[in-house]
């Protein structure tokens, strides 16, 4: 059994409600000189140099680990046994494996057939995370075992062998032992050659108390007392097949369980937590639904008898390493509202995918990361459009993957997909929106590009070419360039190996009965049109469609140079045309004014597709973020969108203006802007209304949520009047909320509540059995206006009531709240900064952490004040987060200055003549 991964998109989504990202080479495009100025003056760019490192040497490597590890759950310690059969290829006297945070008792190596050697010196290179084991005598070529006793500490960090709280049924507080080993981090439970083409087989023994499950990615072979207590047992499992030590896994605490079979007869197990096994029924029938899916879609058998998806209490997910964390797993078919469900369905998806991309086949080395992540966030979606058709899913993913992604690589600051790593606190930094979200938005270009038949058929190839071994990028390009006759390399590479993506700009002509396009691409800028002294260009496939048929292609090609006319055959003058058809190519489009004032009415009268009418305001949006066209043209458009009934679109146009409040809020007129937003909302929300109508699914459930929420925030009187009312009664017990009701009623009460409304939410809290209402009440916390309950929820975000990975979105929430909770949040962190370093350090939460805190301010000299702080307290594994997030208050600050007033000016204007509705 495998136990299941979590790489949660979570680190996408969750994380990436802003990413971390890499401090590798920065490849910092010209700009115009004054912006140029702007960014050295702040010491913005350039990155630190990288970190020189070499990978372990070759003259010895493992082919089997046999492991025995004996946890103490009291005092947080373990004791490991190593013996690891080993080659030696070249005669040598020492032997280099990683090593971190274990103390090494005594090691020894015995070739086979002769006599052990022992040992004389472990040279720990700590910063390199490597042990150098010296011997007295030559270590000739062949096979042999090398033995190692060692002990560690179940940290409280969230990586390698770490200790996870649990609270039991009955109150009490209890500790179990769980990993998180992805990327580099299986060297901190026993010392082995972690690196990911250093593939061997392992078996796996744990010594536990008696009262303990214990798991680990194999099936139980054995389970005996052991000899030197009675309260403990030894469980031994299966031997598992050849793979890298990130994909190592054990778990031992305290868990029930639910089952299936798949219709292929793979065993699939939900492990919970005591009394919560119903909570995991969701997850597995997903799961079960799931591996028939992709074992018909690689057509590759899934290539073990049994998986097990486990909930864990403590788990800094955004990383594949065989576990699914508690909020990404249960779900309780009363208190877990829609996005929940859809959540777990979509990490559930994500996960399975691993088994074969990344499992079966592994990155040669961390450079190619990107492919396992990227792969599995596009097929997670296409899994859960298999299974729930009715969640509109690839819709959502243009708002919750493609868009994000674009935002982040419109900096200076971005990074390419492909990023050669070496050290290995470089590669914490690689698990961002780009090697997620852009990953996954190319692979579904590509997709696209090639069709579903030869993709299978690539993929198939690829598969079944290298299972058990490692690829590169390289490799799954040629099978799918075999299977499909395109230049897929020449193609990808444009997207892959150069950080960014081009804008198109297109305009018309009608010619007789033809319409004849120009097409122009140049890289596109979060800071405005692009004057570089290089040309980065891009090999586009570009799909166009007309209002004859919206929802089918009338011409496909692929743009390979910087401009390209295209004759579109028998359109006729009133027909418009629109390019990057499902919003499927990873580009923006800028249209001719003549263009884009045809295709406005398809928002107002729907005859765009969804995913279209979203695109097309996305790209309105940021083309005036970044200063091509004016904020206020934006504004007007967003207006045409008062009879849109798709969820997916009202979130993306819900999101945008979220961004252009937080910039309003530097500003006086911040109250005007949300006028506008409850114009733009009220209409949908009366539609709504509070309770759900017969016939109505998912997708609604979730619409409501979303407009309630953004009304009750911006203050509409008769959402805060209703809002109250059903939280009084929710609190009395008269009449709970449904769990879809909870986060926009919560919000909307706290936003306008005072003292006593925050302590009830935080008596809520306490009393919550669910990890999800749990988060559900800490992301909204932040809403609070008065400053000593904001600092009340910020001391509230380190106290023992909120587990360590959540903190982060309490100050996030805090920070995104208001003007006053984004610089009570900045202060706290400066204030608390040790403690929070101490907690994170290199993983991607303390990058998030910073992401979330600073990015919404617009003031240039918080730049500065940002960048004067991380350069006297260094957060290595975060350096590209704090470029991007000094790079966006610049950004945000020049946006200020150009469109401030016009945006104003055009709010006042409304309030004094409202626009027809």
């Amino acid at each position: 059994m495998w136990l299941a991964a979590a790489a949660p998109s979570l680190a996408r989504r969750l994380l990436f409600l802003g990413p971390p990202p890499p401090s590798l080479l920065l490849l910092l495009l010209s700009r115009s000189s004054r912006r140029r100025r702007r960014l050295h003056s702040l010491g913005l760019a350039a990155m630190p140099e990288k970190r020189p490192f070499e990978r372990l040497p070759a003259d010895v490597s493992p082919i089997n680990y046999s492991l025995c590890l004996k946890p103490d759950l009291l005092d947080f310690t373990f004791e490991g046994k190593l013996e690891a059969a080993a080659q030696v290829r070249q005669a040598t006297n020492q032997i280099v494996m990683n090593c971190a945070d274990i103390d090494i008792i005594t090691a020894s190596y015995a070739p086979e057939g002769d006599e052990e050697i022992h040992a004389t010196g472990f040279n720990y290179q700590n910063e390199d995370e490597k042990v150098t084991l010296s011997f007295p005598s030559t270590l000739q070529t062949g096979t042999g075992t090398l033995k190692i006793d060692f002990v560690g500490e179940l940290n409280d960090k969230m990586k390698g062998f770490y200790r996870s709280k649990y609270t039991t049924p009955s109150g009490e507080v209890r500790y179990a032992a769980v990993t998180q080993f992805e990327a580099t981090d299986a060297r901190r439970a026993f010392p082995c050659w972690d690196e990911p083409a250093i593939k061997a087989t392992f078996d796996i023994s744990l010594v536990v108390p008696k009262d303990r499950v214990a798991l680990s990615n194999m099936n139980i072979i054995d389970r005996k007392p052991y000899p030197d207590d009675e309260n403990l047992v030894e469980v031994k499992f299966a031997r598992t097949p050849v793979m890298s030590t990130y994909l190592v896994a054990f778990v031992v605490g305290e868990y029930d369980f639910v089952e299936t079979r798949s219709k292929d007869g793979v065993c699939v197990r939900v492990y919970t937590p005591v009394g919560k096994a119903e909570q995991g029924k969701f997850a597995l029938e997903v799961a079960a639904k799931t591996l028939p899916f992709y074992k018909d879609y690689f057509n590759v058998p899934y290539p073990l008898p049994k998986i097990d998806l486990i909930a864990i209490a403590d788990f800094a997910a955004g990383k594949v390493n065989f576990i699914l964390l508690e909020t990404a797993l249960l779900i309780d078919p009363k208190n877990s509202c829609s996005s929940s469900r859809q959540w777990v369905a979509l990490v559930v998806g994500h996960e399975l995918a691993h088994q074969w991309f990344g499992n079966l086949v592994t990155m040669e080395w961390w450079t190619h990361l990107w492919l396992n992540e990227g792969f599995a966030s596009w097929i997670e979606y296409l899994c859960v459009d298999h299974c729930f058709p009715e969640y509109d899913i690839w819709t959502q993913f243009v708002s919750a993957d493609y868009t994000r992604a674009q935002e982040l690589d419109a900096l200076d600051n971005s990074h390419p997909i492909e990023v050669s790593v070496g050290h290995p606190s470089e590669v914490d930094e690689i698990f961002d929106a780009i090697s997620y979200s852009k990953g996954a938005s190319v692979i579904r270009m590509l997709h696209d590009y090639i069709g579903d038949k030869d993709f299978k058929k690539g993929m198939n190839m690829y598969l079944t070419k290298f299972q058990q071994k490692n690829a590169a990028t390289e490799d799954l390009w040629e099978s799918l360039e075999n299977a499909s006759g395109k230049p897929i390399a020449a193609v990808m590479n444009t997207w892959t190996k150069q950080m960014g993506f081009p804008l198109i700009y297109v305009e018309a002509e009608q010619v007789e009965d033809d319409r004849l396009l120009r097409l122009s691409q140049k890289k596109f800028c979060a800071s405005g049109p692009y004057v570089g002294e290089d040309y980065p260009q891009w090999m586009v496939p570009i799909t166009i469609s007309t209002s004859e048929d919206a929802n089918q292609a009338k011409l496909k090609i692929l743009m390979d140079k910087p401009e390209m006319n295209v004759v579109l055959k028998n359109v006729k003058p009133d027909q418009w045309v629109k390019l990057n058809l499902g919003t499927v190519g990873f580009y923006r489009t800028q249209y001719s004014s003549s263009m884009l004032e045809s295709l406005l009415p398809g928002i107002r009268d729907l005859s765009l597709p969804p995913v279209d009418r979203l695109g097309l305001q996305n790209d309105l949006f940021s083309l005036a973020r970044a200063g091509i066209i004016s904020t206020v043209e934006v504004l007007k458009v967003m207006e045409a969108f008062v009879n849109e009934p798709n969820y997916t679109v009202w979130s993306d146009l819900s999101c945008n203006l979220g961004i252009l409040s937080t910039l309003l809020s530097h500003t006086d007129f911040y109250e005007e802007i949300q006028e506008f937003v409850k114009d733009v909302f009220s209409p949908i929300g009366e539609r709504l209304g509070w309770d759900p109508k017969p016939g109505e699914g998912h997708l609604d459930a979730l619409l409501r949520g979303l407009v309630l929420g953004k009304l009750g925030k911006a203050g509409h009187k008769a959402t805060l009047e209703e809002a109250r009312r059903r939280f009084k009664d929710h609190v009395e017990g008269k009449q709970i909320l449904s769990a879809d009701l909870r986060s926009p009623v919560y919000l909307t009460v706290l936003k306008h509540g005072d003292s006593t409304t925050l302590d009830i939410m935080l008596k809520l809290h306490k009393q919550a059995d669910m990890q999800e209402e749990k988060n559900r009440i800490e992301r909204v916390l932040g809403a609070t206006l008065l400053p000593d309950l904001i600092q009340k929820v910020l001391t509230f975000a380190l106290s023992e009531e909120v587990r360590p990975q959540d903190t982060v979105s309490v100050i996030g929430g805090v920070a995104g709240g208001s003007k006053h909770g984004r610089k009570a949040a900045w202060k706290f962190i400066k204030d608390n900064w040790e403690e929070l370093y101490n907690r994170y350090q290199g993983g991607f939460l303390i990058s998030r952490l910073i992401k979330l805190s600073v990015e919404g301010f617009a003031v240039d000299k918080m730049a500065g004040e940002v960048k004067a702080f991380f350069e006297s307290h260094p957060a290595p594994s975060a350096e590209r987060t704090i470029q991007q997030c000094c790079e966006n208050i610049l950004l945000n600050a020049a946006w200020l200055k150009r469109d401030a007033d016009s945006i104003h000016q055009y709010l006042l204007q409304r309030k004094a003549s409202p626009p027809p509705v």
